[in-house]
């Protein structure tokens, strides 16, 4: 109940449901929004609201958040109350066109707010000024998750559940889809994060879930019984971001509603969305690299980098930012054409640059061009005037060299050191595993040590799949470990450029890889060391 506003939206949404009013849920077309609103969806009927629908903006007709012209389009449905998850903090305009429209509107949001909040009838976001809940990184599913409890406890309280004849619901039911958004949204795992993700994940694995996750699990090759919430984040999420990314994030929503045939059905369809999204990622990442070697051709001292190409697509930009910011440990900003005489954009930072700040500034000192943004410290988006382009690109690299220093600009591998030989077990991976969940702001532990390659070679043109032997074990002739190492080639090296030497040194996490029902230990390996 410290949550800033929580009350009074509950007590809003109670009148709605005593009065049988209609509650429209306006989602995200993230991983995050489409848990916000499946939730949102699967809950609110058993508090007893019998006229529940959701909406969530198609990216190229809408673009994020309320906005005007998507409350346009729900004014077909005659909503009388507006419910945003994961969204609304900067929908100033779409939240006041909705009153206009005698719509009440209740903003669910985490992200940071600007410095004007919308004039909804109320606002839950733990980040907007005056808040005293204690953990500031929830998502927005988390967010929503919290005023569900509220809700419950003031009908507890009031007697509405007899008052309805609806049974009290068990909210703890509710937590397979609060840990898949919490990991995918990657958001920070304080404590109380890890809580939700931990329990969240203890459902999954005993096959207490929605069918849409098990689905999506199942698609993607893991086993529910022994995920981890690596698996949220690098199997479910990317799936059911490929709907908001190609289409229409309703297909992952009505998934994660859907029973178990209808389900399975949807995640083969997410399936093959992301299958087409790695495609065009591909494409769109060859055409970066050349783009950057001409930038690091012109210019030595790359500080922000922007890039932009007609022919990119903007659903995928997320992704193309993430990748060349991992290559390069710069800021990025990849844009791709957005409406009429204007450019969309999709940034991610490096720690110790707070991407949003960095937007701020430039818009304050280049007036005109920022048509508008928004985000968090290390991910962001905007638009920008098509004209302004070039002016953007030498202010958003000129901001970053204001903000950096020598050492936020140099990457450094913070890790747990070596192993000892006997630590190179599954039981080793098993205490790893039950000591999660691990996530960002709680890293997995990352050792380091150095090693003779085995044997090596090359799969699928990009991967390395090697066999090591760990060179502190050089009088244990039978230990020789399985290691892999994702995406650490371009596609177009030489054979001998492929070529590792026979000692390396690694970085690298302890995996357990099945295969026929066995597990077998393998090194993930994170950075390879060859000087």
């Amino acid at each position: 109940m410290t949550l800033k506003g929580v009350e009074q939206a509950a007590n809003i949404l109670l009148k709605a449901i005593h009065t049988q009013a209609r509650i429209l849920i306006v989602g995200d077309f993230d991983v995050d929004g489409a848990t916000s609103t499946a939730l949102a969806m699967r809950a609110l009927p058993l508090f007893g609201a019998r006229n529940v629908s959701y909406l969530v903006p198609n990216r190229f007709n809408f673009g994020y958040g309320l906005s005007v012209a998507l409350v346009e389009a729900a004014l077909k449905d005659k909503p009388d109350l507006i419910v945003t998850v994961d969204n609304g903090i900067s929908s100033l305009e779409g939240v006041a066109f909705a009153r206009q429209q005698g719509i009440d509107v209740l903003v669910t949001d985490h992200h940071l707010p600007g410095d004007t909040l919308p004039q909804a009838n109320a606002i839950v976001n733990p980040n907007q000024p005056h808040d005293e809940f204690a953990s500031k990184n929830l998502c927005g599913v988390g967010v929503m998750f919290y005023l569900l409890l509220a809700l419950r406890k003031i009908m507890r309280e009031q007697g509405s559940f007899e008052q309805l004849s609806v049974a009290e619901p068990n909210l703890a039911a509710f937590l397979d889809l609060v840990a898949l958004g919490t990991v995918a949204d990657v958001v920070p795992l304080d404590r109380n994060n890890r809580i939700l993700v931990s329990e969240g994940l203890k459902r999954i694995r005993h096959d207490q879930c929605c069918p849409g996750i098990t689905a999506l699990l199942r698609v993607a090759g893991r086993t529910p019984a022994n995920i981890v919430a690596a698996d949220m984040g690098f199997a479910v999420g990317p799936r059911l971001n490929a709907a908001g990314r190609l289409d229409d994030m309703t297909i992952g929503i009505e998934c994660l509603l859907a029973e178990t045939d209808r389900a399975y059905q949807l995640a083969q369809q997410l399936n093959d969305l992301n299958l087409e999204r790695r495609s065009i990622e591909a494409d769109m990442k060859q055409t970066a690299l050349e783009y950057l070697e001409h930038l690091q051709t012109e210019n030595n001292d790359l500080f922000g980098i922007t890039l932009f190409d007609e022919s990119w697509h903007q659903g995928v930009i997320g992704i193309l930012a993430s990748r060349v910011k991992e290559k390069m440990h710069r800021p990025v900003v990849i844009m791709a054409p957005g409406d009429e005489g204007e450019i969309k954009g999709s940034a991610r930072s490096i720690p110790g640059i707070h991407i949003r700040d960095v937007f701020a500034a430039i818009d304050a000192l280049h007036p005109g061009i920022i048509v508008k943004f928004g985000g968090h410290a290390m991910a962001a988006g905007l638009t920008i005037k098509a004209t302004g382009y070039e002016q953007f690109a030498r202010a958003f690299d000129q901001q970053v060299e204001r903000v950096a220093n020598e050492d936020i600009l140099s990457p450094q591998i913070l890790t747990d050191g070596a192993l000892e030989t006997q630590e190179f077990d599954l039981q080793t991976v098993e205490l790893l595993e039950n000591a999660g969940p691990w996530g960002q702001g709680f890293p997995e532990p990352l050792f380091a040590g150095e090693f003779e390659v085995v044997s090596q070679r090359v799969l699928k043109d990009k991967h390395y799949k090697l066999v090591l032997k760990p060179q502190l074990a050089a009088e244990q002739e039978n230990l020789y470990l399985d290691g892999i190492a994702f995406n650490r080639l371009e596609g177009h090296e030489s054979d001998e450029e492929r070529q590792l030497p026979e000692q390396i040194f690694i970085s690298y996490r302890l995996n357990a890889n099945e295969f026929n029902g066995r597990r077998n230990l393998q090194l993930m390996i994170d950075t390879i060391h060859t000087g």
